[in-house]
């Protein structure tokens, strides 16, 4: 016999976006979680590696990054006992095809310096002096403790009642009497409204409510886990990245996480990295340092979803009662969650948002892309 179960508020996926608004919702409405896999968080969210740059994005990310800074900065301890925030830096280093570009980037950005590269070494002893020819830095770059970040707010969403099913995919929707009839197969979900937080699943599920899908791109961005260097302490050291986005190195516990800044379009899946790419991105990362890679300890890889504007999607479809959508976070997804999470929850309940993010509604809403 196929169990009834009725809610207020429906979510579609257990990830950043979707915790965090059944948290910002849970104390009004009542909220079910749906998530296809055997826990919370299991692809793009459990697989970021984090941090706060209040300058990374276009203008609509910056603002959102901004609304965000206050839940970071100034956490609730009760849900978050350990700080969000572990200061980090962020030095970005440019080859002489890249030299333009930083000096661009340093007029162009706030709180961005351009430094000299004895300094650059300074900071990260293993850089090629040969190599890097310019070189800025920010201060305001911070490492986000994501597991933190989802656990809090997860337990505030199930302390407040909020039910959670994992291994419980959508299989097909109906709109009845102005209410959604979601079927899962041996479940069946009634609710005023839907809330799309599918990450690369998010055109997919879309099509299952009869909704037109956006264009949202599942991008693959992979990571290799690199031991420190000999005879070098890396936990101090900010983020380096290339001006060019041709790789980035974070330190992490005292290892290196290695990126080659890979965007990939690949159909919505279990993520796995492409060896031919971490490889090809790993040279570069070497022709900028004065080490070489002889060893992986691990790797792995992520998908980072974009609408075609790379700008996040958050409010009501235009053309179906009852669906919002939140997705297309891309890269930005977990620096961005305060501030979404807040506005979806505000156009959810009808009411008015945040002064701070009201402009940039046009901008987020599904109905830009006509």
């Amino acid at each position: 016999m196929t169990e009834i179960i009725e809610t207020d508020v429906l979510v579609i996926g257990a990830g950043i976006a979707g915790v965090g608004v059944a948290a910002a919702l849970a104390d009004t409405h009542r909220v079910v979680i749906l998530e296809r896999e055997t826990q919370p968080g299991y692809h793009s969210t459990g697989r970021s590696a984090a941090i706060f740059l209040p300058n990374y994005g276009n203008d609509v990310i910056r603002g959102l990054n901004q609304a965000s800074a206050p839940l970071f900065q100034q956490r609730d301890v009760g849900l978050f006992q350990a700080p969000l925030l572990t200061g980090r830096g962020s030095l970005t280093v440019a080859g002489e095809d890249g030299i333009e570009a930083c000096e661009d980037f340093v007029r162009n950005g706030v709180g961005i310096e351009a430094i000299d590269i004895d300094r650059a070494i300074d900071m990260v002893p293993i850089l090629n002096r040969d190599h890097v020819k310019a070189a800025c830095y920010q201060d305001d770059a911070w490492d986000i403790d994501v597991n933190a970040l989802h656990q809090g707010w997860l337990r505030k969403a199930t302390g407040l009642g909020v039910q959670l099913y994992t291994k419980c995919e959508v299989v097909g929707a109906n709109r009845v009497a102005g209410e959604w009839e979601v079927e899962t197969g041996d479940r069946t979900f009634h609710a005023k409204t839907v809330v799309n937080a599918s990450g690369a699943w998010a055109d997919i599920t879309a099509g299952l409510f009869g909704a037109r899908p956006l264009g949202l791109t599942p991008m693959r961005r992979s990571i290799a886990v690199l031991p420190a260097p000999d005879g070098h302490d890396t936990r101090s050291w900010p983020l380096v990245d290339d001006v060019n986005e041709a790789w980035y190195m974070k330190p992490d516990g005292g290892r290196m996480f290695v990126s080659p800044c890979d965007e990939t379009p690949v159909d919505p899946h279990d993520a796995y990295v492409d060896d031919m790419i971490l490889a090809e991105g790993l040279y570069r990362f070497e022709q900028a340092v004065t080490i070489p890679v002889t060893r992986v300890e691990s790797s792995w890889a992520g998908l980072r979803t974009f609408a075609p504007d790379r700008t996040p999607v958050a409010g009501f479809d235009g053309e179906v009662d009852g669906f919002f959508w939140l997705a297309g976070q891309g890269g930005y997804g977990i620096q961005t969650s305060p501030a979404l999470s807040t506005l979806a929850a505000a156009l959810i309940a009808r009411r008015d948002p945040e002064r701070a993010i009201e402009a940039l509604l046009a901008k987020l809403s599904p109905d830009r892309f006509g």
